[in-house]
């Protein structure tokens, strides 16, 4: 049986993982025209919601509760070629390198983001409920 204490540590670790990808979505968003930037993507893997070792040996029923966890920000090695004869920064036919950085797709994601930050936070507030009614259940 999972407690609420450990739906509130996987959502947390929710909230956590959808802010910092929310402050990469911004970052690129920001830079979108920036020479020199590259755009980056926040790399997330489950992990399993466990407090210590013994946590781990005591408690078989939830082995499948995982959270999330930021394991990496990459950044994307490709750019794109944009025509601007007159930039310092041209080559020779005139290009300049800029970040690959679609505005449409980063706002995509950013709505994704932002619907998984409000369902953790709305999963954390239910948790907060039924703790507050069960408490109350013992008065």
């Amino acid at each position: 049986m999972v407690d609420f204490f450990s739906s509130m540590r996987v959502s947390a670790s929710g909230l956590d993982a959808q802010m910092k990808r929310m402050n990469t979505i911004s970052s690129n968003i920001a830079n979108a025209e920036s020479q020199g930037y590259h755009r980056k993507d926040v790399e997330l893997t489950a992990t399993a919601d466990r407090e210590s070792f013994g946590d781990i040996l005591q408690n078989k029923v939830d082995q499948a509760t995982q959270g999330v966890l930021v394991t990496d920000v990459r950044e994307d090695p490709k750019m794109r070629m944009v025509y601007k004869p007159d930039d310092p920064n041209a080559n020779e036919e005139g290009y300049v390198e800029m970040p690959n950085v679609n505005p449409v797709q980063e706002m995509a994601n950013m709505i994704s983001t932002q619907r998984s930050y409000e369902a953790n936070a709305t999963a954390i507030t239910a948790a907060t409920q039924m703790a507050n009614k069960a408490l109350e259940l013992g008065r």
